[in-house]
């Protein structure tokens, strides 16, 4: 197939995070969104409104029945994320699940399994991993810039205010910090040493509502690399994070959007890379998917499945050692 040609998106959901993605879906070249899906009808028609989108639906199951749509974008609860996967991928959508995959190993496991089974492409929506200068910091850690990675340190922590109704602080909408800020400094533990941590040691601030307010890892790893990491929705923090290895050492302030970054090695001057461009990763996660589907690959080699399933297991392993369950456990 040509990879010129034109890719239909729908989404699913039609909330803030998928307005972000329509948004910037217009930046993704051959890109067309032709639907729009929520619980609510009217939610949908106001979101098909705004964003210029040809149809809007009132259920998931609509969505997965439209012939023209070849690719999903859910945007929905995270709670909700297993079931509408489940429900596109048995109507023959390919799918991009924003992050947390799911709210459990188990549910990314099933996903996983049925989009195999399935012969459909599916992805973590975990845009990080597409932006230019995320890419620039891989090639400096392939090419030994800093030698050894021995230590990471990343956080991501912002102040949500006190809403005990909102999605951040409820637990039946998926709320708490690990799913929400936390996977992202874990995911980008993943991407640096591109392994499964051997040992976690972690702890929580649980709130009055029962979420996890605030959280630090330490990771450990079989060759003695390790891992500090740091997240909350009720504390703002730096959002940095800082790869040392045995040479020299890598910056990247705001990592898990990040516009720049600084390489320290063998004594140089510093080198920065930056990207100025006002849209952030949505568009280029997209185009990641679709040159998947172009090119008849099912999974991203930049966020393959079973990486995916593998880090929801590492967040099952932190929780599990705060006592923390989600409903329906």
């Amino acid at each position: 197939m040509s990879n010129e040609r034109t890719v239909k998106w729908g989404i699913m959901g039609p909330g803030g995070i998928s307005g972000n993605f329509a948004s910037e879906l217009r930046h993704a070249p051959g890109a067309e969104l032709v639907a729009v899906a929520g619980r609510s009808k009217d939610k949908a028609d106001a979101f098909a409104a705004k964003y210029n989108v040809p149809r809007s639906y009132g259920s998931c199951e609509e969505l997965a029945n439209d012939p023209d749509v070849e690719i999903v974008y859910i945007g929905t609860l995270h709670p909700i994320h297993k079931e509408n996967a489940l429900t596109l991928l048995r109507g023959g959508k390919s799918i991009l699940c924003e992050k947390p995959f799911t709210m459990t190993q188990a549910e990314a496991r099933e996903i996983a399994r049925e989009a195999r089974r399935r012969n459909l492409f599916a992805m973590e929506a975990m845009w990080t991993r597409y932006l230019p200068v995320i890419r620039q910091v891989k090639e400096w850690l392939r090419g030994g810039a800093i030698g050894e990675v021995k230590l990471l340190k990343a956080e991501f922590g912002f102040d949500a205010g006190w809403n005990p109704e909102g999605r951040l602080l409820n637990k039946e909408k998926g709320g708490g910090t690990l799913l929400d800020a936390g996977i992202y400094p874990v995911s980008f533990a993943s991407f640096v040493y591109g392994q499964r941590p051997s040992r976690i040691l972690s702890t929580a601030v649980i709130g009055e509502t029962g979420v996890d307010e605030q959280y630090s890892a330490l990771f450990e790893y079989p060759g003695g690399q390790v891992a500090s990491l740091h997240g909350g929705v009720r504390l703002p923090m730096n959002n940095d994070a800082w790869i040392y290895g045995t040479k020299g050492k890598i910056h990247v302030p705001n990592f898990l959007a990040a516009k720049e970054a600084t390489l320290y090695a063998g004594g140089e001057e510093p080198v920065v890379i930056r990207d100025d461009r006002t849209f952030v990763g949505h568009a280029l996660q997209a185009v990641e998917a679709m040159n998947c589907l172009r090119e008849g690959r099912k999974e991203s080699a930049e966020m393959p499945l079973d990486e995916t399933v593998e880090l929801m297991g590492t967040l099952d392993e932190i929780r599990g050692q705060w006592g923390l369950t989600y409903p329906g456990e």
